[in-house]
């Protein structure tokens, strides 16, 4: 084919390179398949050339090459077609496409304690074999085909080869097979759970979600909810319906929630069951823990009482500060029935209450400062009234300059020393705080929902339309009595 007859064959076709399955990752020891397209060219009957990111030639019949890859795979690839007839003539080279393959799909991290199985597999024939293995760790394992181990210890990490060696010829053996990694963490892998939605109303649905740590196959999720211990400091769990076995979903809903509860997961594998850590409970709650006073932000000196309410008669009240760990009532303040009394806060902390039956209240945000800001503890309604004030510690009044700030956006700046929302609506929601010659408070996070209107006009019209079918069906009654009596008294004469 002349070198004109060859240029205007490349200008007619559009090659292009692709990967299937386009996965994100590929391991070594996976097989994919790159696949050259050809637009254009008429009838043309191709073969193919392929260059590798080893810059070797690869020549196929089909428009595909399907390889088993390796960490050495990774790199670029072309392809183009060459005429069947005409071995001159070529369409141009395709733009490259980049294959990149991390460790091998079977690297596995596991937990210690957990068995685990490694197993060596000759494919074709039906040899007989012997089985070698070649090993970084300090187990030496027999020469049969597999190998268990009961308890993963840290010692058994390490690289895993095997080969084949034939039993009636033992000169005669395969190659060594590519390695597999395996770790042992000495950490049981922990479980995270979440819980939506953040804010409850009484009778919602709950969602829970269980991920695990180095997420793998095999997990099943076993969900608890947790009941307070009074006689000491702890919880017990109670398996949720359902989660005897574990279930194959790593989400689970509670349907109909009335009070606060408190949950916790963990997942399990293999047999026996290899367990991960509990994850941390998770509380929520529609409410009944009261603050008085009433607000978020207290002074370090002030007293304030928090009370439970609840159907129980056995109450405790916990809180969690920022910079310490989980503590009961009485190691900072006095229980006198369901209400704990404090005479002073000297840090943030989240506090709520507990009863012996499993119950749990909401949780409030309480923080102790020498500046404060007047706000709600609780919720406010959509179309009330709120006023947020701004204090001081030394009781100084204050006459101006105040600023108020919602969501670090100044709102007010004047001789007024409240911030008054006549109405508010979900946009009122968010952060604030006060600010007052050069000093500022904490910030606390005001909650608006929603105005549920009580339905009178559709409860009216449905006592009408109730009352009018009643007067209807006595109507079409007594039409048909009156009927009735007329056929009995003709028929008699």
């Amino acid at each position: 084919m002349s070198k004109l007859k060859k240029e205007m064959q490349n200008f007619s076709t559009s090659v292009s390179v692709t990967l299937q399955p386009d996965w994100s990752q590929i391991f070594s020891g996976e097989k994919i398949t790159v696949r050259c397209e050809i637009q254009g060219g008429g009838d043309t009957e191709w073969d193919y050339e392929w260059k590798t990111p080893q810059s070797t030639s690869h020549q196929t019949h089909v428009n595909y090459w399907t390889l088993s890859v390796s960490e050495s795979s990774s790199g670029n690839y072309m392809c183009r077609g060459r005429n069947r007839r005409d071995s001159y003539s070529s369409t141009q080279w395709s733009k490259t496409i980049t294959l990149t393959v991390s460790g091998h799909a079977d690297d596995r991290v596991i937990p210690v304690g957990e068995m685990i199985t490694v197993r060596c597999e000759i494919q074709g024939g039906d040899t007989e074999w012997d089985y070698e293995w070649e090993t970084t760790s300090s187990i030496k394992p027999s020469n049969q085909n597999e190998f268990s181990i009961s308890s993963a210890s840290s010692s058994q990490s390490g690289n895993y080869s095997c080969k084949g060696r034939k039993k009636n010829a033992q000169h005669e053996t395969t190659e060594w097979s590519d390695f597999i990694k395996l770790t042992v963490n000495n950490n049981k892998p922990q479980s995270v759970l979440t819980v939506s939605p953040s804010w409850l109303s009484p009778g919602a649905s709950v969602t829970l979600k269980c991920e695990v740590e180095h997420p793998s196959a095999g997990w099943r999720f076993y969900w608890y909810k947790t009941v307070p211990k009074l006689s000491d400091r702890l919880y017990r769990y109670e398996l949720l319906p359902g989660s005897d076995s574990g279930t194959e979903e790593d989400s689970y809903m509670v349907h109909g929630q009335t009070h606060t509860a408190g949950y916790v997961c963990r997942a399990g594998r293999g047999e026996p069951v290899f367990y991960t850590e509990h994850s941390k409970p998770t509380f929520k709650s529609p409410a009944s823990l009261t603050v008085s006073p009433d607000r978020v932000q207290h002074f370090t000196s002030d007293s304030v009482s928090l009370s439970c309410e609840g159907n129980s008669t056995e109450w405790r009240v916990r809180r969690f500060p920022e910079d310490s760990y989980l503590s009961l009532c009485s190691d900072w303040g006095t229980m006198t029935g369901s209400t704990c009394n404090i005479s002073g806060l000297n840090s943030s902390a989240v506090y709520w209450c507990e009863s012996g039956s499993g119950q749990f209240t909401n949780s409030v945000n309480i923080t102790g400062h020498n500046m404060i800001l007047m706000s709600p503890v609780h919720p406010v309604t959509e179309g009330q009234s709120v006023s947020l004030g701004c204090r001081l510690k030394t009781g100084q009044k204050l006459s101006n300059n105040v600023f108020f700030y919602q969501n670090d956006k100044l709102l007010q700046n004047d001789t007024r020393v409240e911030l008054i929302i006549s109405a508010v609506s979900k946009s009122h929601e968010g952060f604030y705080k006060c600010q007052h010659s050069g000093k500022e408070s904490p910030q606390s996070w005001m909650t608006v929902k929603r105005h549920e209107i009580f339905p009178w006009s559709l409860i009216v019209g449905l006592v009408c339309g109730v009352l009018s079918l009643v007067l209807l069906v006595l109507l079409l009654l007594l039409c048909r009595f009156r009927r009735s009596k007329r056929e009995i008294f003709v028929f008699l004469i």
